[in-house]
């Protein structure tokens, strides 16, 4: 029996049923009061229950810890549905039991597209939808500032912060568009959604280890492209791939180079249209923040998407003109002695990193943390002719120092650890130096002194540039606490480059 679109976004069955909601953090929380509204009686899991008076606010009956289900993995079955968090993998016990015993799973993101398409909270939103290994945050704030800049009740949503189903409810004004960034976790998650516009920048090794390998990631980025109009980055060659089998009615591309018909590109300084108008200009390249290819690609997706929905040339200048990016995605935070210290934290995979390090001729590169599965030997290649020196921090600092050994042996490389840190002397590369601190020192005054290890190594005119391609959680709560630390410690720099003192005991 075929079951339509209608009938797949009913969700009146949920009345008087029992739903798991798996984590209980801020998408969790976002799931509840919806799920209520439906009529369904929710129990929120989460490996603590910090969580739970909040969650009882919200309206969930429970509040339970995801070890106790793990423990009695048949309770599972009193549940008709689990809703959750994107930071569960497939394997993870919770949702292992619910597969076993039959039990959907819905991400987040997939309950917010059915709540949408339901009805509950009116007609549903256009969804315009943004993922990628790299660039997504910055897209969908072009893409948000462009809405803005048409007009139009907007907001920008998902992975960027805001839940989608906290978006949803908003009511002053009632958001109409949504422009939403996606993680691969999320769309793994939500194989129901169709976006109006959907657009995949790029696809880089990232998150290997929670989907299994490159096959795997790569199917769940390309859910973007499933609904009306699938917008792809043509310069990347598994997001051109993911294209040319994308089953969108409308398949659109983007390039940094000069556009053919179905594609947007540069052309003479100008971003251009060449896929929903004519050889349409749409903004100078030089306008575009940030500067570079980089953001200028980022602008053109940004572009592709609100073209595709009817948005005039004009509305896309004006909001690609305003947008201005983000911390910790490039920004400059100090120029001591004529060295400019650069804070990508952003940057969280080798994909990432590169441009960064790329933007500048000489450079001191501050790296590591969790590769989560990705190989750094590609970038080091690339790259080595333009470091003066790197400085390593974070659990996975070993792996980069190995990389760096086998393809840029040339190069010097520090490496900042703890005294906690048994397997440092076992692991690192004879030619490297090693700063220890003492037992107990905390992320930030690891930071302060890779820091001013990174000073000593710089002359004037060159950049130190965190771009860690890792990400932070090891060491940091978050990419902003890392880049924030990164800045503190710059700002307490003073003299000129070789004055800093070291910090711990060099081996």
């Amino acid at each position: 029996m075929t079951v339509t679109a209608a009938e797949a976004n009913d969700l009146s069955w949920l009345r008087g049923q029992r739903v798991l909601v798996a984590g209980g953090r801020v998408s969790g929380q976002a799931t509840i009061e919806p799920l209520v509204a439906l009529g369904a009686s929710v129990t929120v899991a989460d490996s603590t229950l910090d969580f739970a008076d909040r969650c009882a606010e919200l309206g969930a009956d429970t509040t339970v810890t995801t070890s106790s289900i793990e423990e009695d993995r048949d309770s599972i079955t009193r549940f008709a549905l689990v809703v959750t968090s994107p930071g569960f993998r497939p394997d993870a016990p919770i949702l292992a039991a619910a597969a076993g015993h039959g039990i959907p799973i819905w991400g987040d993101v997939e309950l917010s597209w059915r709540v949408d398409h339901s009805g509950l909270y009116g007609p549903p939103r256009k969804w315009l939808v943004v993922t990628g290994t790299n660039g997504k945050t910055t897209t969908t704030s072009m893409l948000a500032s462009i809405l803005e800049a048409a007009g139009l009740a907007g907001r920008a949503c998902g992975n960027i912060g805001l839940p989608v189903l906290a978006a949803l409810t908003e009511t002053s004004p009632r958001v109409e568009y949504l422009a939403v960034e996606l993680s691969s976790f999320q769309l793994h998650w939500a194989p129901s959604v169709r976006p109006d516009a959907g657009v995949v920048l790029n696809v880089a090794e990232d998150h290997l280890d929670w989907h299994g390998g490159m096959a795997a990631y790569a199917e769940a980025k390309a859910r973007a492209l499933s609904g009306k109009v699938a917008v792809v980055g043509l310069d990347d060659a598994i997001a051109a791939e993911l294209g040319a089998a994308a089953e969108a009615d409308i398949v659109a591309g983007f390039r940094l180079g000069v556009p053919a018909r179905g594609e947007l590109g540069v052309a003479e300084g100008n971003l251009v249209d060449n896929a929903f108008g004519d050889a349409v200009q749409l903004a100078e390249a030089a306008d575009i923040d940030p500067p570079g290819p980089a953001g200028v690609m980022d602008a053109l997706a940004a572009a592709a998407l609100a073209r595709a929905v009817g948005l005039g040339a004009d509305a896309v200048r004006a909001g690609l003109t305003a947008h201005k990016v983000g911390p910790h995605r490039g920004a400059v935070v100090g120029d001591v002695g004529s060295v400019r210290y650069v804070d990508d934290s952003k940057a969280t995979n080798p994909h990432a990193a590169r441009p960064s390090i790329l933007a500048h001729d000489r450079v001191v590169w501050v790296a590591g943390g969790l590769l989560k599965g990705a190989s750094v030997d590609a970038l080091v290649t690339e790259v080595r002719s333009r470091l003066a020196g790197v400085v390593l921090l974070g659990r996975d600092a070993g792996d980069i120092e190995q990389a760096l050994s086998r393809h840029a042996p040339e190069v010097p490389v520090v490496r900042v650890v703890t005294g906690d840190d048994a397997k440092v002397s076992e692991n690192h590369s004879s030619s490297t130096r090693v700063i220890r601190l003492p037992s107990g020192s905390d992320a930030d005054a690891v930071m302060t002194a890779v820091v001013r290890e990174a000073a000593t190594m710089a002359s004037p005119g060159s950049a130190v540039v965190l771009a860690p391609a890792a990400a932070s959680l090891d060491m940091f709560d978050s990419y902003g606490h890392r880049g924030d630390s990164f800045a503190a410690a710059v700002g307490a720099l003073s003299g000129p480059p070789g004055s800093a003192n070291k910090a711990g005991i060099a081996e």
